[in-house]
């Protein structure tokens, strides 16, 4: 029972943060116009309440397995059921069956609604400029980012171009790079020891997957070429400190809004002729990209904008950000607390700045948890799983063994047991 769980870390923090919010008491302390908007999003005291005591009732035996490998977004599944209708999309059988959206555009396969859903939730945000700047959709970022590498690289050079990123890097970018053996680009691996002259590809992720740590280049030669991946520059998972302007920024609505199974991301590109390349290896690879997909993901995220474009509407329920900033800010608290009473871990602590959307300071909160083994444990990965808690060891990342990265997006009843069975685990 998490009543069991010594000190503090129990439901009764979740609890009262529920119990705060639900009477208004400003839990996060906001004074922003946005709080006209912000003070009315309460979670619903009984769906609330009741799923926080099926999480108190929960049995953990310590056999069950726990699986916070991936970074499947299954925490936001709880918000949106709460919206109910807002987001369903009815699609008649005989509607969008063109290949073509919108001949006019360079990206003849972007549906005009979800552009312009975009461009306004990035306004709303203030995360990316997007004025004079071209959209290219694709299926999920991971097929944009196979994109840009085609964009970017030289069709007539003599070798494939290197890519490289500073580690920790994506565990997913090495083998995504280099699983066609292209002969236009080519995994170089750290940034940080990269000597080779010429041209080179540099990814950046920022805020970092898999520790979340915010990211600039790091190699910066001549004839050096960046990609910014932005999937988790939203504010529930960092400080918004300006709009990101560079040339190339990938994002993805998996890590935006939690619908991973829609698989789509967009890319704001500044030069034409690489939003062009980057729509020609799409057009490629899949013959455009699923307009059923885009139809719902622009409503997804009409629902997201709406309510801080109406805060004079009594109607507003409670606001995504709002949700999801308390939902992060909630689970952290509670692993840092198991952390420290188990003293086998450690975890990364981040500078607090001011975020231009909330307009106040405040800490990031990273999607995944960089996990640290101390005692003299080489092998993190390896004795978590003796734990039965699945984890993605640091040598995916380019990094030693001792580092795990941690999902904090699964689902209340699984993260709960997470931190049940971490605090446990003792010298």
């Amino acid at each position: 029972m998490l009543g069991s769980l010594p000190r503090t870390l129990n439901v009764s923090f979740i609890l009262r943060s529920v119990f705060e919010r639900e009477q208004g008491l400003n839990w996060l302390g906001f004074e922003s116009e946005k709080d006209q908007v912000t003070q009315r999003t309460r979670l619903s005291v009984s769906s609330s309440l009741s799923s926080i005591t099926t999480l108190a009732e929960a049995q953990d035996s310590g056999e069950r397995i726990i699986n916070l490998d991936h970074g499947d977004p299954t925490m936001y599944e709880k918000y949106w059921q709460q919206m109910g209708d807002k987001t369903t999309v009815v699609i008649p059988g005989w509607q969008y069956m063109s290949y073509f959206s919108d001949i006019s555009n360079i990206c003849w396969f972007l549906e005009p609604e979800f552009a312009k859903q975009v461009v306004r939730l990035h306004k709303v945000v203030g995360n990316a400029v997007t004025d004079g700047r071209h959209i290219v959709v694709g299926t999920g970022s991971s097929q944009l980012y196979l994109a840009a590498l085609f964009a970017l690289s030289p069709s007539d050079a003599s070798e494939p171009i290197s890519v490289v990123s500073q580690a920790p890097y994506y565990s997913s970018y090495p083998s995504m790079t280099d699983c066609l053996k292209s002969g236009l680009y080519k995994w170089a691996g750290e940034a940080q020891n990269f000597s080779k002259e010429g041209p080179y590809i540099e990814l950046v992720t920022s805020p970092n997957n898999p520790d979340g740590t915010a990211r600039h280049s790091v190699v910066n030669r001549n004839k050096g070429i960046l990609l910014h991946d932005l999937a988790y520059y939203w504010p529930q998972y960092t400080p918004i400190s300006s709009p990101a302007d560079h040339e190339l920024m990938l994002f993805t609505v998996s890590k935006s809004t939690g619908h991973a199974g829609m698989r789509i991301g967009w890319a704001i590109v500044k030069d034409k002729e690489i939003a062009k390349r980057m729509t020609k290896f799409v057009e490629l690879n899949t013959i455009g990209v699923s307009k059923d997909s885009q139809i719902r993901a622009a409503k997804v995220l009409k629902a997201v904008s709406d309510p801080y474009e109406h805060v004079d509407d009594s109607e507003v329920g409670e606001t995504f950000f709002d949700f999801s900033y308390h939902s992060m800010a909630e689970r952290w608290k509670l692993l840092r607390e198991a952390v420290e009473h188990s003293g086998m871990f450690s975890l990364p602590k981040f500078p607090p700045a001011f975020c231009t959307f909330f307009n106040q300071v405040s800490e990031p909160q990273p999607a995944f948890a960089w996990l640290k083994c101390e005692n003299d444990i080489e092998d993190c990965e390896t004795f978590l799983r003796g734990h039965k808690i699945l984890t993605r060891g640091g040598k995916h990342f380019g990094v030693g063994p001792m580092y795990v990265r941690v999902s904090m997006l699964d689902r209340d009843e699984n993260f709960i047991r997470f931190v049940k069975r971490l605090s446990t685990i003792h010298v």
